[in-house]
């Protein structure tokens, strides 16, 4: 089961990647933000692998970097060990009753449940060191 199936909003996701989503293996994170609103966790982090092809609005620009930011709804707990500057891991997602999530790396580890996930956004950029 990919994890864009756990999504409530996989289209855009899937329409990008041809249906073909890379797995959350390897991602660059770039934030963690709790937020009393919801409560909401949400997670930024930079997939491994880009599109081909490419929306032609990234090709134009020569973006060379997917980034996702999803939102983790209905907050129930969350613990956070660890840190770096940059961290590289593992996002595992996990639906049942209710949805489990855990972020893995060298350097940090993160577990939470929540009632929900979302992708709140879904962006491209030029990334001067996958050149």
């Amino acid at each position: 089961m990919s994890w864009t199936s756990l999504l409530q909003n996989p289209e855009g996701i899937t329409s990008v990647y041809g249906g073909t989503v890379p797995p959350l293996t390897g991602v660059r994170i770039h934030s963690v933000v709790l937020d009393r609103e919801g409560p909401q966790l949400r997670v930024r982090f930079d997939l491994f692998r880009y599109p081909e092809p490419a929306p032609k609005k990234w090709a134009l620009q020569r973006f060379n970097t997917v980034q996702v930011e999803l939102a983790f709804s209905g907050l129930d707990d969350v613990e956070l060990r660890g840190f770096s500057v940059a961290p590289v891991g593992d996002v595992l997602m996990t639906g049942g009753e209710k949805l489990f999530l855990e972020v893995r790396s060298a350097d940090m580890q993160i577990r939470a449940s929540a009632q929900s996930v979302y992708i709140s956004n879904l962006s491209a950029y030029a990334d001067g060191s996958r050149a």
